[in-house]
């Protein structure tokens, strides 16, 4: 234990003494390190090292990041670790444990983060997302920032986050590095430019550097999209019984040079069906042969189609370049400002394949039509297994998608690869996805109720596992819904074991279409109340997994009901609840 700063231990005044504990004690262990380095080369140069706040700010950086899935915290480290090797002195840290009024003090700012739903930001930005648009977010003159926006074109918010940061930035006085980048699911090259960009702004620091080596961010660092990890397939099996009108997968992988923890998500390298791939070959009469240009590497067309690049979801600046190249009138139109809602009609349940072949574009080469694809991104599917208890395997949980529309059958790109054309014995390209905003607590004896309807179910068999060989005590409550109890009751036999076990203390279920009025989870949640509020007032963490667009706000709102009416509060009070649990890590999500 360090001992008290007192002028008797240091030839400081106790004047001195007061003011250096109240420095230590604002400090965080990244900052103390690089104080210590700074002292150390003022004393070694007589002073003539300078401690005015610009030069300090020339050689710090705080890396600032905002994540739901792990892209950001990837990013966030990998800027970080540029940025030590340039000896800048950088604190790294989750929008999570960020506390919004550090602002008013930061130099220098380095902000990665991703937009999720309805333009929202993830979970562990929201509270920072409502200080700086809230009455009392301060004036930041003295603010330098940069803002890297992570987001998907094929959504309406397109890393509308980053957007709303960056303007609440500016609109509070701080100076902006450069021009924000909004980066699509193919982020890795636009980053990486950001990143240049930013370190060549910032600038070098002084000579002496005492900053601390860069904990990793999550597991199996090695692999990832650009490096994958073939997977041997052990076992591929349909959860659902029969008269089912689901498709649901377990689907077990032998995986024994990764390392991932209950919460995180396995990366799953997709292909494109090949029957799409010869449509889309027909329809624009192009080779299958015809070489292009994918990443800098050439590769034959029909290899980049499967493989490669996205050809399914229509996004915007698809349609805005095959306007252009095809002169179609009406999707310029319906691209232009004020007509959204005419837009979100038209692309709704329509894919590349329709628009190329409803505004046909005779002639067009190879090269042109690549030029407007994107990357295909991986999939991520939450882990449902731990590897305490399946050493070297890693399971998932897969839902075939599968529907018409606009006179078509349509297909999930990865659900349906892993469900129709990969068998056991087959390799699968993967990677960890990991998830620090989703984790057991640290104290095995603290109680978890878990609320994972469908396949969002998927990381609790993963933390039961967990839990299940740590011997943990503390109790655990899991709400698990889908559509028919006879056939729709996935994992049953896992979830009856550990009831009968103890290790599951009760359980809850909700079969929405066993009964005339459809019952989901949230009803269940209402239901039970006054019990669940007492496990949250004995400190217990709540995860919620599965969809966002509907079942994840549903849920919120039965949880704020509750707490309001158990708890005697009004809604603002109950949403401040909620966010207090969300601050201390007792309320995660993993929604999607």
């Amino acid at each position: 234990m360090n001992a008290p700063i007192t002028a008797a231990h240091l030839p400081l005044t106790d004047a001195q003494a007061e003011r250096l504990r109240t420095l230590v004690g604002e400090l965080s262990p990244a900052q103390l390190l690089w104080v210590s380095g700074y002292l150390a080369a003022h004393a070694q140069h007589g002073g003539d090292v300078p401690a005015t706040p610009a030069a300090t700010a020339a050689g710090a950086l705080t890396v600032l990041y905002g994540s739901q899935s792990g892209n950001g915290a990837k990013l966030a480290r990998r800027l970080a670790e540029l940025a030590q090797a340039r000896g800048l002195a950088v604190t790294l840290t989750s929008t999570a444990d960020y506390k919004p009024v550090r602002l008013r003090d930061e130099r220098t700012l380095a902000l990665i983060v991703s937009t999720h739903g309805e333009g929202e930001p993830p979970d562990s930005a929201r509270e920072l997302h409502e200080y700086l648009h809230g009455r009392k977010a301060p004036r930041l003159e003295s603010l330098r920032y940069a803002v890297l926006a992570l987001g998907d074109s094929s959504y309406q918010f397109y890393c509308q986050t980053g957007k709303d940061f960056d303007a609440a930035f500016e609109k509070q006085g701080a100076q902006r590095l450069f021009e924000r980048v909004d980066c699509d699911i193919d982020y890795d090259d636009a980053a990486a430019a950001w990143m240049e960009q930013l370190l060549g702004r910032v600038g070098s620091a002084p000579a002496v550097r005492a900053t601390p080596a860069l904990t990793p961010v999550g597991g199996g660092m090695q692999y990832d999209k650009r490096n994958p990890y073939q997977a041997e397939v052990l076992e591929n099996i349909v959860l659902n019984g029969r008269g089912s009108d689901k498709e649901t997968r377990h689907i077990e992988l032998a995986v024994p040079g990764l390392s991932y923890t209950p919460g995180d998500a396995l990366g799953v390298l997709a292909q494109n069906d090949p029957r799409l791939v010869d449509e889309l070959l027909s329809v624009l009469d192009l080779s299958a042969e015809a070489p292009v240009s994918v990443g800098g590497v050439t590769l034959p067309l029909a290899q980049a189609l499967t493989g490669h690049l996205e050809i399914t979801a229509l996004t915007r600046p698809f349609l805005a370049g095959w306007a252009a190249l095809a002169g179609a009138d009406r999707l310029t139109a319906l691209l232009a400002d004020g007509n959204e809602a005419a837009l979100r009609a038209f692309l709704d349940g329509r894919q590349i394949i329709d628009v190329v072949q409803e505004f046909a574009l005779p002639g067009l080469e190879a090269d042109a039509f690549v030029g407007l694809l994107r990357r295909l991104p991986p999939r991520l599917y939450s882990l449902a297994s731990s590897l305490a208890a399946s050493p070297d395997e890693a399971h998932v949980t897969v839902a075939a998608v599968r529907y018409h529309s606009h006179g078509r059958a349509r297909a999930g790109v990865a659900s349906t690869w892993l469900a129709d054309r990969v068998q056991p014995g087959d390799t699968v390209p993967v990677f960890i996805e990991a998830n620090e905003n989703f984790r057991l607590p640290a104290d095995p004896q603290v109680p978890a109720i878990m609320i994972g309807p469908g396949t969002g179910v998927a990381p609790f068999r993963a933390f039961l596992q967990e839990r299940e060989v740590q011997g943990a005590t503390g109790q655990n409550w899991l709400f698990f819904g889908d559509r028919h109890f006879h056939t729709d009751f996935l994992y049953q036999t896992d979830w009856q074991g550990w009831l009968k076990d103890g290790l599951l203390t009760r359980m809850d279920v909700a079969f929405s279409r066993d009964q005339a009025r459809k019952v989901y989870v949230q009803d269940r949640l209402r239901e039970r109340g006054g019990e669940l509020y007492a496990w949250l007032q004995s400190g217990a963490h709540v995860y919620v997994c599965g969809d966002a667009t509907a079942m994840a706000a549903d849920v919120h709102a039965a949880l704020r009901d509750i707490v309001a009416a158990e708890g005697g509060l009004g809604a603002e009070a109950a949403e401040e609840y909620l966010r207090e649990l969300a601050r201390t890590r007792r309320y995660q999500r993993d929604i999607y």
